[in-house]
């Protein structure tokens, strides 16, 4: 069979003179000046062009498709169930059914009753390519249910109000929201924000119930561009918090429960660099903060006097501390521990004697998960490793008893013990030693002969857990190892680690991870070019950024919704989320050393005449966070520069955004296409 010759992307005259410097891109046309109304004919042919290429390609393969597929889905239990969580008189849960894409949500009361269905996602998608819900907040008095559906992939979600006695939606419907949804002590409304044009969320609102939507009062509107809005609410609920800040900066505002039009009370003015969330108990505010120390701190001050802070705990050196929460009788300090998670319970009598969870593994993720309550005895605890599947452990306060409640079932059979797990440490090239989590089947032979699947994310302060993956055994199960770089950039090893891959540091993420490659090489796990990777999003910018630098290394590339024209987006200030990036980037429009140092690493301005590694890129139409035109004109600008005769696929989701296509199957589906796309490239028996 002849393969189908690639689409070849006009290119069309444009440039652009920045702090003295001239940039031609002629594959600009590919943005759409109406976004995110797309309906270029031009822009659209290309990318359908695109996607029958896409689907030409791998029309050889689907059989492999298929059967991935189907190993995938019988690592599901398809009518999956949470555990039920009480909050007040009802247990929640949520369930799936047999050949479900999507889930619905349940309730019972404590005393005994009837199953109650509260909602049903897959009605809710029917007629839709795309589902997502969004916000999810039963009222004080659990009779009402406000939720928020986003049916494009754009990330504008609607809200609306269901009566769960009569199971009827009220006529309140609020367009726009882009934020979580806290409810007043009385129920007669609740608290959320909107996105304006930009998809920015600059302000809090009320919302009565009843009321016209346009009668809803701005609580709160930020000035600043860059800074974004959220509401939360204290672990006691009698505090609604109202948050805005960028990736550097918080700034928090309190308005009681009871009375959301009161003055906002403001808990400590913004301070460049400085971040800090907050929790209360008995009117003590429990303030989680990197004033002093990247490594975060937990003071307290009384609501009276909510900016003066008295010091309860002492950044250490060795642990992270990534959270804290109230509860009636304790509160519960999250972090890690040279990169692990830890959980530990502190008295209020006694908060410098702390009573750490212990679990088995070197290895693992944990973490609080559901815990509803303001007095709970019990907690609710998850728990998983790159071996372990997930499991869900309640952990008694009084007698630090762990009770398994659950462990993930995969139908299809699953023994740990033919797997094997590891934290490495491998140097970088200035000495730094990067964490390293890797799953190995038991039998692998470090003699360099086999292929190896490396990914990594490095950026945000994001840091990427060691957890468990059914779809990883597709990969195992052939002979792979799977490793998970932990490079700079995030904050696996504290916010100075993640300092360290950002601004004008962000060089480092990319040589850490080039350098773990190398060093996995070095230790016979695998050689050149019988390495996979993978990345999404900023991490997809990694992608882009190493197979620049070294693609002699990667036998395949994932390249899932890809940040790869950085020096364009970071230079238009309309674009949605540009200005809130500017920290995390550098502002190329105001500081040439920015603008020198964007444009030296963005994947996009940095290809070359040279050959690259066969490419599998993804992109989504709707897509609000990494716009669809970034993976297209770096795909086309691939296919028009590099030398090689290496595949290069473009798939573009057209009624999608950032997460791919919707429903937990299609998801699957997205993930044995790439798989399969991997043991094409590598040449691994199937």
């Amino acid at each position: 069979m002849t393969a189908p010759n690639p689409p070849v992307a006009a290119t069309r005259p444009h440039s652009f003179t920045t702090h003295g410097v001239t940039i031609d891109d002629p594959y600009a046309w590919l943005k759409d000046p109406n976004y995110p109304d797309v309906k270029d004919p031009d822009i659209l042919a290309y990318l359908e062009e695109e996607n029958a290429y896409f689907e030409a390609v791998m029309a050889p393969h689907r059989p492999l498709v298929d059967r991935l597929y189907e190993e995938m889905k019988g690592r599901i239990k398809e009518d999956e169930s949470s555990v039920p969580q009480k909050d007040g008189d009802w247990l929640y849960w949520t369930a799936f059914e047999t050949g479900g894409q999507y889930r619905k949500w349940w309730r019972k009361p404590v005393a005994g009753g009837a199953d109650e269905l509260l909602l049903d996602e897959t009605a809710l998608a029917e007629g839709h390519e795309y589902f997502r819900l969004g916000a999810f907040a039963i009222s004080n008095d659990a009779r009402f249910l406000a939720y928020a559906i986003d049916d494009s992939g754009a990330e504008r979600f609607e809200v609306r109000v269901k009566d769960l006695t009569t199971g009827e939606d009220l006529p309140d419907i609020i367009p726009g929201m882009l934020s979580d949804i806290v409810w007043t002590t009385d129920d007669s409304g609740f608290l959320y924000g909107v996105a304006n044009d930009q998809w920015r969320t600059d302000n809090a609102r009320f919302h009565r119930l009843g009321t016209p939507v346009a009668d809803d009062v701005e609580l709160f509107h930020e000035a600043d561009e860059g800074y974004r809005v959220a509401v939360a609410e204290t672990s006691a609920r009698n505090w609604i918090v109202i948050a805005t800040g960028d990736h550097n900066t918080s700034e928090l505002y309190l308005l009681p429960a009871n009375d959301p039009l009161a003055t906002p009370l403001l808990v400590a003015a913004r301070k460049e660099g400085r971040e800090y969330d907050v929790d209360e108990h008995d009117g003590t505010l429990f303030i989680h903060t990197n004033d002093t120390d990247p490594q975060f701190r937990l003071v307290t001050a009384s609501i009276e006097t909510p900016g003066e802070w008295t010091e309860l705990i002492a950044p250490s050196p060795h642990f992270y501390m990534t959270g804290v929460e109230c509860y009636h009788d304790y509160f519960v300090v999250e972090g890690r521990e040279d990169g692990l998670d830890r959980i530990a319970i502190h008295r209020y009598d006694a908060p410098a004697t702390p009573e750490w969870i212990d679990f088995p593994e070197a290895s693992y993720t944990a973490g609080l998960g559901d815990n509803p309550e303001y007095d709970m005895p019990v907690l609710r605890l998850g728990y998983e490793s790159m071996v372990t599947p997930g499991t869900v452990y309640d952990y008694d306060v009084a007698t630090r008893a762990l009770t398994v409640l659950k462990v993930q079932v995969i139908p299809s059979g699953y023994d740990g013990g033919g797997y094997r797990t590891e934290r490495l440490k491998i140097a970088a090239r200035d000495g730094t030693p990067v964490p390293v989590s890797i799953v190995y089947p038991a039998d692998f032979p470090k003699d360099s002969s086999r292929p190896l699947f490396l990914y990594a994310y490095g950026a945000y302060g994001h840091a990427i857990p060691p957890g468990f993956s059914t779809g990883r055994l597709s990969l195992l199960d052939r002979g792979f190892a799977y490793a998970i770089a932990h490079i700079r950039g995030g904050d696996d090893l504290g916010q100075q680690w993640y300092h360290d891959g950002k601004l004008e540091k962000r060089a480092n993420s990319f040589t850490d991870f080039v350098d773990v490659a190398n060093g996995l090489i070095a230790d016979g796990w695998t050689s050149a070019g019988r390495i996979a990777i993978a990345g999404r999003s900023a991490g997809g910018e990694l992608m882009g950024a190493v197979v620049n630098s070294d693609p002699q290394l990667w036998g395949a590339v994932i390249a899932d919704v890809p940040f790869v024209d950085v020096l364009n987006t970071m230079l238009d200030a309309d674009l949605p989320l540009t200005p809130g990036e500017w920290p995390e980037w550098g502002n190329p429009i105001e500081d040439k050393a920015a603008f020198d140092l964007i444009r030296s690493y963005s994947p996009y301005d940095q290809v070359r005449a040279q050959a690259y590694p066969p490419l599998f890129i993804s992109g989504g139409l709707n897509d609000p966070r990494v716009t669809y035109w970034e993976p297209a004109k770096w795909a086309a600008k691939l296919r028009a520069t590099k030398t090689d005769d290496n595949i290069l696929l473009l798939k573009t989701n057209m009624g999608a955004g950032h997460g791919g296509k919707s429903g937990r199957f299609e998801s699957l589906r997205e993930g044995a296409e790439e798989h399969a796309f991997v043991l094409w490239q590598l040449g691994v028996d199937a």
